[in-house]
């Protein structure tokens, strides 16, 4: 006779078809206030870029964030594709999205370059700004740099991380092929070429003399590939780990440590300093351990304290950020191009503190009334009935 042994817990079952999860406002307002975040980061010399963020209270920023949540939509839309319409139906679909996130990179990449061109003809306040952030290679060798702009191997300024997400899109079928065969292996394959990435030095070449890639994707993959892991898990099991309270503990404690630690550097606490500021502590393009872990620290507070649904999204704020969430994308290009025209009026006009909250705040305002008009826009189009 046959024993029959009981899947374990949290286990996803096989051959199973998941209904469609309702869509998570939670997730939205975070995105929202990501890209809001990330927007006033990107706005070089400004204060609240600098230091009204969480960047400036621990190990990690907005982007990592960004690129879990990504990678945790993706796979859960992939894993929902792959169940009623097959593999093959999920790959095309991905590496599709994968082909017009390129698209949209290399458009974004073009009119940066025109507005940068544009603005140092015209405003002489900013000599050279196109060749301060990295176009300098592109000008003066032209037919030598399309090559690196075409492979994503040439990254000027603010161009590095729609990459890492277009190699990772294409890597996701490949990593729910491996899920399939080897379950959770596919998981510990991932962290592995995360250490390779992180610290044996594999990472791609950069194609401009003296450049390098800003996210090492052989890295940053795991973070991606670690999210849709988390989305396949919640779709099919309606919540990605379980709840545990000694995880939480111990992700606040690192929270707060981080917190600690980057005081401590500041100056502002007269307490000992265990040990100084390193980039194998904070470095960001290969997304050095600790680094990670905060990241991951972040996500899982923010996942076990903030509920699916709460009366208090129903405010003002969650309601504007969340539209901004739902098209993250399109709200991180335009932010692109808001917060470098924010940082060349910081650098025309130096010492105008009273600038700061004028142009950050009228550029998530302009961000969520688009993200507001792209909604409309959505809306619209769902309205409009089918011929028959």
């Amino acid at each position: 006779m046959t024993e029959t042994r009981a899947a374990p817990p949290h286990a996803i079952p096989p051959h199973a078809i998941p209904a469609r999860p309702p869509r998570d406002t939670r997730l939205d307002i975070v995105r929202g206030y990501l890209q809001l975040v990330i927007f006033a980061s990107h706005a070089a010399g400004s204060f609240i870029g600098a230091w009204m963020i969480h960047a400036a209270w621990g190990f990690s920023d907005s982007s990592e964030q960004f690129v879990l949540l990504s990678g945790f939509t993706l796979g859960s839309v992939f894993a929902l594709k792959s169940a009623r319409q097959g593999p093959g139906a999920a790959w095309r679909d991905m590496w599709g999205r994968a082909a017009r996130l390129y698209r949209t990179h290399l458009l974004v990449m073009a009119l940066f370059f025109a507005m940068l061109v544009l603005t140092c003809h015209y405003v002489p306040a900013l000599p050279m700004e196109a060749e301060r952030l990295g176009w300098g290679y592109f000008i003066h060798a032209p037919l030598a740099a399309l090559p690196g702009l075409f492979a994503m191997l040439y990254q000027p300024a603010f161009m590095g991380i729609l990459p890492v997400f277009i190699w990772c899109m294409f890597a996701l079928p490949v990593f729910a092929w491996a899920e399939r065969r080897w379950a959770d292996g596919a998981l510990a394959a991932s962290f592995a070429l995360y250490l390779a990435g992180a610290y044996l030095g594999l990472a791609p070449p950069s194609l401009e003399p003296g450049g390098h890639i800003a996210f090492n994707p052989f890295a940053w993959q795991v973070l991606f590939l670690g999210g849709a892991w988390l989305g396949r898990r919640a779709l099919y099991l309606g919540a990605a780990l379980p709840r545990l309270a000694w995880l939480t503990w111990a992700a606040a404690l690192y929270v707060a440590a981080a917190l600690y630690l980057r005081l401590a550097w500041y100056g502002w606490l007269d307490l000992p300093v265990p040990f100084a500021e390193t980039y194998w502590i904070t470095g960001k393009d290969n997304l050095v351990l600790p680094r990670l872990l905060h990241a991951l620290a972040l996500a899982w507070l923010v996942a076990a304290l903030i509920p699916r649904t709460a009366a208090w999204m129903e405010g003002a704020v969650p309601r504007f950020l969340a539209p901004i969430g739902r098209h993250s994308l399109q709200v991180f290009c335009l932010g692109l191009f808001l917060s470098w025209a924010c940082t060349a009026v910081f650098r025309a006009l130096p010492g105008q503190v009273w600038l700061d909250p004028i142009l950050i705040g009228s550029g998530c305002l302009a961000l969520g009334l688009y993200a507001r008009a792209l909604d409309r826009r959505r809306e619209a189009t769902r309205a409009v009935p089918v011929p028959a």
